[in-house]
């Protein structure tokens, strides 16, 4: 699976949650590459909804119901994100489009944030890749504790 996602948003989206710190350009491609799963899950999840409703044209309330005003993501690529394991015949409205990318823009800021913390932890100046993937590790465990 290609990244559709370009780096730059992604990369502006680390630097905010960052702080003084650096951020490595594997870091960005590791949390694009992320971004595109998770986008690519809800797209299909909200296209169950959509099937279970009789429709094909994929709505904001099949995501999450709130549109996210100008996110940094660009909305053409989270569309192609949206399509990767949904079949052709459904359509994604420009508002379901924006609230995705919304949706995946707060998902962005939260693992970015927590991999500025686990790169401060281990005394570095740099969120690296390894504080990507060390989050994706300890995901699960948060999910248990809320």
């Amino acid at each position: 699976m290609s990244v559709e996602l370009p780096f730059a948003p992604v990369d502006a989206i680390i630097r905010r949650h960052a702080g003084s710190l650096r951020v490595s350009s594997e870091a960005t491609e590791e949390l694009a590459r992320r971004i595109q799963q998770r986008g690519a899950r809800l797209a299909s999840e909200a296209a169950t909804r959509a099937t279970d409703e009789d429709r094909k044209t994929l709505r904001v309330a099949d995501f999450d119901g709130s549109r996210s005003p100008d996110p940094e993501l660009p909305v053409a690529p989270v569309d192609r994100i949206a399509r990767l394991d949904i079949d052709e015949r459904y359509r994604v409205s420009m508002d379901a489009r924006v609230a995705l990318a919304g949706i995946l823009e707060r998902y962005a800021g939260h693992v970015a944030a927590a991999a500025a913390v686990l790169a401060r932890h281990a005394g570095r100046r740099t969120i690296t890749l390894a504080d990507v993937e060390t989050y994706f590790e300890l995901e699960p465990y948060y999910e248990e504790a809320s």
